[in-house]
């Protein structure tokens, strides 16, 4: 009688057969990071088994990776810059997985002006970053990994047909100034005007997503254009905004709660759509108890403007979203504060 092997299609190198699994596995770049840490819960709580690929720990977490991982089964450390590793780790990790379903890319620089333009750009299209949190785990500077190239070439390689992106807002002309938006409420139709290094390297984002997915006709990426992500606790800073319709004015007075875009990634991964596809994700509301009208008179007065249903509907259109993703968001800040 031969000998078992210590491997299989379905069990990585010394991965006991007794562990195996029934769950689709995602990896989620990133999943250390503010946007990260709730996706890796919503997702675990979908029924997805999350591989959290970082190379900074979230605190809490066990010496050996395997728990206090907030719904996460694993949390690999590698530098996405390095494309072998990359490979390796969507393809399996020793005794932990083998074989990856999908794959969600958030790790980036989040924001301009934390390090230099140049080093944002190749960072979030090539290179790597920092993540650093304070004790109440919200973001406060930079050290993550991540590589868009890398990330699309690997799934392509091995395969991979399911891919959400974090792209961002900032892709449709913000910040508005001196560049006022064409039109309000902004949608997916807006021309697409980098005004940063950063939304320079969401476009390439975008730009390679196009041509993977014309390479590949049954490839599904989607690109989530998220606007200003919030946790709970930050909401009580939206009362020092109020009054002044130019506080927040950059970003159309847009946010998404972090619970909310992690749903949109959920939505994003569930989809039959292949090809390429982006969406606004924003909260239904702005970060403003000042009414549309008041906001866009005092600040946009010369753009076109179609009053939103509601006075303090949000200004970036996430009609899209709803319409073909189901989208819902759940939370709005003025519900928040307080809790």
């Amino acid at each position: 009688m031969s000998k078992p092997a210590s491997f299989t299609s379905a069990l990585a190198l010394g991965e006991a057969p007794s562990s195996a699994r029934s769950k689709p596995r995602v990896i989620v770049t990133g999943g250390s990071g503010k946007l990260g840490r709730a996706t890796v819960q919503y997702l675990a709580n979908e029924g997805w088994e999350v591989i959290s690929v970082d190379l900074r720990r979230p605190a809490g977490i066990s010496e050996d990776g395997k728990s206090g991982l907030g719904g996460a089964y694993r949390l690999v450390e590698i530098d996405l810059e390095d494309m072998g590793s990359v490979l390796e780790t969507f393809h399996s990790t020793d005794m932990a997985y083998s074989g990856i379903q999908a794959v969600v890319h958030l790790a980036a620089i989040p924001s301009p002006g934390q390090t230099s333009a140049s080093r944002q750009f190749r960072t979030n299209t090539m290179g790597w970053v920092f993540v650093h949190y304070t004790a109440s785990s919200t973001y406060t500077g930079t050290d993550s990994g991540s590589s868009t190239y890398n990330v699309l070439e690997a799934c392509r390689k091995l395969k991979i047909k399911n891919v959400v992106l974090a792209s961002s807002e900032t892709l449709i002309g913000i910040p508005f100034d001196p560049h006022p938006p064409a039109f309000l409420p902004m949608t997916e139709e807006h021309e697409r005007r980098p005004e940063s290094a950063y939304s320079l390297s969401k476009l390439m984002g975008e730009t390679m997503a196009e041509q993977y997915t014309r390479w590949d006709p049954e490839l599904k990426i989607v690109s989530l254009r998220f606007s200003n992500v919030m946790l709970p606790q930050e909401y009580a800073t939206f009362e020092g905004w109020q009054g002044d319709a130019k506080a927040r004015y950059w970003n159309c007075w847009g946010y998404i709660d972090a619970r909310d875009g992690a749903q949109s990634v959920a939505l994003s991964l569930k989809s039959k759509q292949t090809g390429h596809h982006q969406y606004l994700i924003a909260a239904e509301d702005t970060c403003m108890r000042m009414s549309n009208d008041e906001l866009v008179k005092a600040v946009f007065p010369d753009v076109k403007y179609t009053p939103t249903a509601g006075p303090n509907d949000s200004l970036l259109s996430i009609e899209k979203a709803k319409k073909e993703l189901g989208f819902k968001p759940a939370y709005k800040w003025q519900d928040q504060v307080g809790k």
